[in-house]
């Protein structure tokens, strides 16, 4: 899959938002490692940086897309291009950091007890996932991704639920540990412009579908959805479109 980080960054104060309450709940003052696992353009790694002046601060990502940015805008930070869903580290870290990241990977049921053994005894796993994909947003995808006119093309991309819901991870991980915190916050979150649904959708969850299209049809699929998307988040008198989305925190100690 494609990334654009320009299309990613159209509304970064309401994706960085989630990302600092999870940071905030992090209750090291002077790690001496941090990785940010799935770091994309590298907008969020700035603000560990931020905190923890003093630590080793790593991204890594699987996008070289993503980490040619994130390379130019914060040369303090080491960046890697890493495959995800295979990444350990050399060396146990302080703190292992991901936001909006794992939903993308499978089998949590293994991969989340392995990202949580690369932490050392005392750091933390701090971890973000968008879940959403019951929402309309995501559905209206699914829903023209299966009709006649893209099956075809797209069913195949269709993913079942990429996140469990708490009690999973709460299960996989309370063996591990005797502090651990999981929450979920839906943000209601106020968006401006011009089809603003579909501009956020597109610079992520709808990226698979619109890459394996031409781009006339990839134009077509985007109007169809956002038809839809209008309907289900009508603009509100003020121009304003509400878009809530929900997303699962996860804090553990090792």
């Amino acid at each position: 899959m494609s990334w654009d980080p320009a299309q990613y960054a159209k509304f970064t104060d309401h994706r960085v938002r989630p990302a600092l309450d999870l940071l905030a709940r992090v209750p090291l003052d002077s790690p001496a490692s941090v990785v940010d696992l799935g770091c994309g353009p590298g907008n969020v790694t700035a603000r560990l940086a931020e905190r923890w002046p003093q630590a080793r601060i790593t991204g890594v990502d699987s996008s070289s897309e993503m980490l040619g940015v994130a390379r130019e805008k914060f040369p303090r930070v080491s960046w890697e291009q890493r495959e995800l869903s295979s990444w350990s580290s050399a060396q146990p870290l302080d703190v292992l950091y991901s936001n909006a990241t794992l939903h993308w990977l499978e089998d949590h049921a293994r991969l989340v007890p392995h990202l949580f053994k690369q932490v050392g005894p005392g750091g933390f796993m701090a971890i973000q996932m968008p879940r959403n994909f019951g929402a309309p947003s995501h559905r209206i995808a699914h829903d023209l991704a299966s009709s006649a006119k893209w099956r075809a093309r797209l069913q195949h991309l269709i993913r079942p639920t990429p996140v469990a819901e708490p009690g999973f991870y709460y299960d996989l991980l309370a063996p591990l540990t005797k502090r651990l915190e999981i929450w979920e916050t839906e943000y209601i979150q106020p968006l401006t412009g011009e089809r603003p649904v579909l501009e956020w959708i597109k610079g992520t969850w709808l990226r698979p579908f619109l890459d394996a299209l031409a781009p006339g049809d990839s134009r077509e699929f985007e109007s169809e959805y956002a038809t839809a998307a209008a309907h289900a988040y009508p603009r509100r008198a003020d121009g304003v479109t509400i878009f809530p989305f929900r997303r699962l925190f996860i804090v553990v100690m090792r």
